[in-house]
Parts: structure tokens; C-alpha cells; sequence
């Protein structure tokens, strides 16, 4: 084993140019698609010279995750001495762009994106997730003020999961604007998290139909089972974690029977894609095309997303799986896509606005943080177990659309996470 190098002030700044390196390229491929020889590449080491600072590569991921997450604490940490639940999302979202904006300038490190911690061998998994839950806490505790008392557990774990995955998102869209916009970007985008969309007396509504919506495919069978499971594995392990050997395992078959039903991997992740954007373009279509305001039909589009997303079909391919993709030009097209579809989902914010259902906001941020809600769905139960097809609307799509200070959901009816008590 290497002997460790005094931690002298050079030392100190090399093991921050390795940790830099790694955020950037850990963005790029995945934990499981970076290696130590780029990494050690980009910083001008030979492979064993990084050991010196970072004896594996899960620890050199786990070092990138948690310093990320120190500095999400010390965001929420500035914005909680603010005294109000609007002031303290406020800040929190303004500080969050002008980090990123530092980052963009090159005048702060990289910070990593959270997609693949599950891809952590199980000590550092459990280290990360650990901290990762303070760190949701200490954000949920930005809408722990006077007017926001009466929220329960329950509400308060899920619009802490809205806060926090809309922040997450944030990072995914912001560099199409020019650094001196990221202020205004953040301003109008915290007013939409915390007032929602809705116009005066455009009311919730609940559930309108939607919920007969079919969605997905009839094909069942083995060969929906095998997209279910890679779907399932991409979002926790990024594409290079999901093995053909785990996503058998999944659903407790074999290798052999994996290239049986399917060409290769590479192409099975395409029809997990496609199997989500089909979804989407449905949900998404049906809206457009459906009866009401454009308030009411973005509200239906967003139910009937989460729906699937907590349903027996689902989950959905989070749009963060794309940054692992192997293939340069299939990311390309992937991105398009996920553009476009966003768009729609602008396009019905815009109807809203001009039939008066939806207040005066910037349609492109209110789409952007509409369909940062509906990715998030796939993880909900992590901080509130008990939620399901049936009660996520008003417990997570609600102060979704209609901002984190609406009323609350009765606590009575669904079970908070155990993770964050």
C-alpha cells in the first residue's frame, strides 16, 4: 500500500484538483464510467499517484458526494437565519444560483450530481445516504416557520422532497442562461415553488379523470418485466451500474434468459427511453387535448405521471440517467428529446396563462419545475412510505403546482418515511 504523503499545503491542493476532476467527470459518465486513470489524467498523475490521495474510486466518490453535500448544508444553514418560510426559499435558491454561477465562472469547485449513489459498494452508500439525509432535513426545515406550523410530518416530508429535488433539477437547466440572469432565474423559480401556478380562484381540484388515463402499454409479459427492472437499475446506477447480471436478478431470472428476450443491453436501456417518453407524450397529449383550463389539464398531466410513477408500471427513467449514457450522439438525442417534451408541457402552461387559469410566471421555469416534481415521484416513498397512486395528488402534486405554503395533507392518511424522522 502506498504510504499517505504529509497533508501539506500542496498536498491539500492536489487532493482538491483530483476531487475537482472527479466531479466533472463523475457528471459526465456515471460512477461506474469514470475511472482513476482519467481522472488522474486530467490532473496531470499517473493512476497509482491518485491512490496517494484517494486509495479507490469509492472513496474518491464518496469524498465528491459528501463535499456537495456540505455545500448544499451550508446553503440551507445561510437561508434558515431568514425568518420566514417565503424568505428562507427564497434565499435558499438564491444562493443555489449564485453557487452555480461561481461554478459556471470557474470561481468555485465542481460539485457532483446525486444520480449514483446507490452505485456505492454498501459502506459508502450507507456514509452518503446518512449525510444526504441531514441534508434533506436541514432543507425541510427551511419551511419549519410560523406560517407553515400547521404541517405535519408528512406534508413537510414531501414538500421537502419538492424543494430539494427542484434545487437538484435547477443544476440540469440553468447554463442556458447567461450567468448574469441566474439571479432572476432563481427569483422566479422560488416564487413558483412556493405560490405554485395557479391564479386567483383557480382551485384544486383533485383527481379529474385523469386516473382512468392508460398510459403505458398492454404488452406485459416477460419482455415489460425486463424494461421495468432496467429501468429501476438505470435510475439508482446509472446506465454502467446496471448490469445484465442485476437486471436478471431483478426479476429473478437468468442471463440466459435476459439475451433470450432482448438483443443487448445497450438496446433494452433505448426501449426504456422510449418506453418513458411514449408515457410522457401520452399523458402530455391527452392534456392538450383534454377538456378545461390550462390549469386543470397541466394538473391532470402531472397527476397522471405521478400515478405511473408510483404505480405497479412504473417508474419512469429520471432525466438525470441520460448523463451516463455510454454513447455521445444517443445522449445528444436523448436530450432533444427530453427538450422538446418539456416544451410541451410549457405550451400548456402557456394556455393557462393567456384562458387566465394560470397566473403571470415565466412558463419555461414553471415547466421546468412541473416536470422536476413528476421525476422526483419515482423517489417519494423514500421520505414518505406510505404514499401511493391514490393519495399522491394531494400529498405531492398539489404543493407541487400550487406552491409548498398551500394547505396541508392530513397526516392521518399516509405514513412518513423512516428515514426522515
Amino acid at each position: 500500500m502506498p504510504k499517505r504523503p504529509a497533508q501539506t499545503s500542496r498536498y491539500q491542493e492536489k487532493r482538491e484538483a483530483v476531487l475537482n476532476a472527479a466531479a466533472v467527470l463523475f457528471n459526465e459518465r456515471g460512477v461506474k464510467g469514470a475511472t482513476l486513470s482519467d481522472i488522474a489524467a486530467n490532473v496531470g498523475l499517473v493512476t497509482n499517484s491518485v491512490t496517494y490521495y484517494y486509495r479507490k474510486k469509492e472513496d474518491l466518490a464518496t469524498a465528491c458526494f459528501l463535499r456537495t453535500i456540505d455545500a448544499f448544508n451550508g446553503l440551507a444553514a445561510a437561508a434558515a437565519r431568514e425568518t420566514s418560510t417565503e424568505a428562507r426559499i427564497s434565499a435558499f435558491f438564491s444562493l443555489l444560483a449564485q453557487l452555480l454561477g461561481d461554478i459556471e465562472l470557474q470561481r468555485h469547485a465542481p460539485i457532483v450530481n446525486f444520480n449514483d449513489i446507490r452505485a456505492l459498494p454498501g459502506s459508502h452508500a450507507d456514509q452518503v445516504f446518512s449525510a444526504y439525509t441531514d441534508m434533506f432535513r436541514h432543507v425541510r426545515a427551511l419551511i419549519v416557520a410560523p406560517e407553515a406550523t400547521r404541517l405535519g410530518r408528512v406534508a413537510l416530508n414531501a414538500r421537502g422532497h419538492i424543494v430539494l429535488s427542484v434545487a437538484h433539477n435547477l443544476r440540469q437547466w440553468i447554463d442556458g442562461y447567461e450567468v448574469e440572469e441566474y439571479p432572476r432565474v432563481a427569483r422566479r423559480l422560488a416564487d413558483i415553488v412556493l405560490h405554485g401556478l395557479a391564479a386567483p380562484g383557480a382551485n384544486w381540484d383533485g383527481a379529474d379523470g385523469e386516473q382512468h388515463w392508460k398510459l403505458g402499454e398492454d404488452s406485459g409479459g416477460t419482455s415489460e418485466a425486463f424494461l421495468r427492472a432496467a429501468t429501476v437499475l438505470v435510475n439508482e446506477q446509472g446506465y454502467r451500474g446496471a448490469s445484465v447480471d442485476k437486471i436478471s436478478a431483478r426479476i429473478n431470472l437468468t442471463k440466459g434468459s435476459f439475451y433470450h428476450h432482448n438483443d443487448n443491453k445497450h438496446d433494452l436501456i433505448a426501449e426504456c427511453f422510449e418506453r418513458t417518453f411514449a408515457v410522457v407524450r401520452r399523458a402530455l397529449s391527452l392534456a392538450e387535448n383534454g377538456p378545461g383550463s390550462g390549469w386543470s389539464r397541466a394538473c391532470a398531466a402531472a397527476r397522471a405521471l405521478v400515478r405511473f410513477q408510483l404505480s405497479d408500471e412504473g417508474p419512469l427513467l429520471r432525466s438525470t440517467a441520460v448523463s451516463a449514457l455510454p454513447d455521445d450522439a444517443r445522449r445528444v438525442a436523448v436530450r432533444r428529446t427530453l427538450q422538446r417534451l418539456t416544451e410541451r408541457m410549457t405550451s400548456v402552461v402557456v394556455d393557462g396563462m393567456i384562458d387566465g387559469s394560470i397566473r403571470a410566471l415565466d412558463p419555461h421555469i414553471a415547466a421546468q419545475a412541473s416536470i422536476a416534481a413528476i421525476n422526483a415521484a419515482a423517489e417519494l416513498r423514500r421520505w414518505v412510505a406510505s404514499a401511493t397512486p391514490d393519495n399522491a395528488a394531494d400529498l405531492f402534486v398539489r404543493p407541487a403546482l400550487q406552491g409548498v405554503l398551500c394547505p396541508g395533507f392530513e397526516d392521518t392518511r399516509a405514513g412518513a418515511g423512516l428515514n426522515a424522522p
